[in-house]
């Protein structure tokens, strides 16, 4: 629920009055963002913000074109024109950037998470940090008459399997083979706009809970299953957790067997290496199965190595979820990827580790879903990055 803006100490050269439009003009815009159009009656509801407010704030958003007007479903009277919902205009754009171990995807968002665009470039093996910049160079030319013409590009997000600071450089990435490289600046010389990077994983938690099934969920976990890797991101009372230096949230290198595989991190028996795609594909026949096509292989395997691996995994998983549900207790618990796949086949299993098991469960709810992004998850969410600014700062804009 939006609140009304109240006072705070203005910055020096600033007034409160300054402080709390620019609050109330971030509230709006990132409204119409998540939730797309809505009337002015609607914004002003959600908000706690009254009619004259809202109308002037809608008119400042307008003139600096990031919102439009549109025709709304709701009509004056019985017999009336229908009104003008407000919309976010989507011409105003980021670009959407993501790493992974075999291929390069580079995307054109609007706000409200519009996909206008993208184009994914497949490596034969994780590529370095020089060839990533290369790569992303590349795709953006190739979008670039399109962009010129048509869109006010704001900067660019940057989704890395791994490890990566407040500045964007990237400590470690087991899967890309990536340490300590500054991959955010390079590609933001290379671009000519700046760029922001984060963990993958805290970037999908971020884009469900604005764009999928955690919109308006306060306390909420995600944890993302890629190829080769699990990710975790936490939403605490509505806020991103980040932790010291942004590195919360590796939850995939959780010790669940102790006498386990070989992570890529070097300890034995972390969660990506006991619940992985690497260990199923193999008993399929197949390889880089995306979602989708996850979905129909395992909802039809009957092959009972297929079904035995299947269960170890759901069981580890099941261990695994018990306990970061009792570690943060959230309302939700958000299963992406490759991990959305296994909740689609053992769903009562998995409910039963969340529900059940966890200490105090008797006395609370807790959801599991399945990601509702799917394929846009990581399209849409290193967008958000590149938005923050603008979201928070709208009368700030230039492009």
């Amino acid at each position: 629920m939006f609140e009304p803006a109240t006072p705070l100490a203005p910055p020096a050269g600033r007034t409160t009055n300054d402080l709390i439009r620019q609050q109330n003009l971030a509230s709006v815009l990132s409204l119409l963002h998540s939730r797309g159009a809505l009337s002015r009656a609607q914004l002003g509801a959600t908000t706690g913000l009254n009619r004259s407010t809202v109308t002037g704030l809608v008119m400042e958003l307008t003139e600096l074109g990031l919102v439009r007007e549109a025709p709304g479903g709701e009509r004056t009277g019985k017999v009336g024109r229908p009104t003008l919902d407000i919309e976010p205009e989507d011409h105003v754009a980021a670009l959407s950037v993501r790493a992974e171990p075999h291929a390069v995807t580079v995307a054109l968002v609007g706000l409200g998470g519009v996909v206008h665009a993208r184009l994914r470039h497949d490596t034969a093996n994780a590529p370095s940090p020089r060839r990533f910049v290369q790569i992303v160079e590349s795709s953006v030319e190739a979008m670039r008459a399109d962009i010129d013409r048509h869109y006010r590009v704001v900067g660019a997000g940057l989704a890395v399997p791994g490890l990566v600071n407040a500045n964007g450089s990237v400590l470690v990435s087991p899967t890309l083979g990536w340490k300590r490289e500054p991959v955010a600046a390079r590609l933001s010389d290379q671009l000519g706009m700046p760029v922001t990077a984060g963990n993958d994983a805290s970037i999908g938690a971020l884009a469900e809970s604005r764009f999928g099934v955690g919109v308006g969920v306060g306390n909420l976990l995600y944890l993302g299953g890629a190829m080769h890797s699990i990710g975790g991101g936490l939403i605490i009372d509505g806020t991103l957790l980040r932790g010291t230096s942004g590195y919360a949230g590796e939850l995939g290198h959780t010790v669940v067997d102790p006498r386990g595989r070989r992570c890529v991190c070097g300890r034995k028996g972390c969660l990506e290496a006991e619940v992985s795609l690497d260990l199923l594909e193999p008993l399929l026949g197949r390889r880089k199965l995306d979602e989708d096509e996850l979905d129909v292989e395992l909802g039809v395997a009957r092959d009972p190595r297929v079904m035995a691996e299947v269960t170890r995994q759901v069981e580890v998983l099941s261990v695994a979820l018990t306990n970061f549900v009792n570690a943060f207790s959230p309302e939700t618990v958000v299963l992406s990827g490759y991990l959305g796949a296994l909740l689609s086949v053992s769903r009562e299993r998995l409910a039963e580790a969340v529900r059940v098991h966890p200490l105090g469960a008797e006395g609370r709810t807790i959801r599991l879903e399945r990601a509702h992004l799917r394929s846009r998850l990581m399209l849409v969410g290193p967008a958000e990055l590149a938005f923050a600014d603008l979201l928070s700062n709208p009368a700030g804009f230039r492009a």
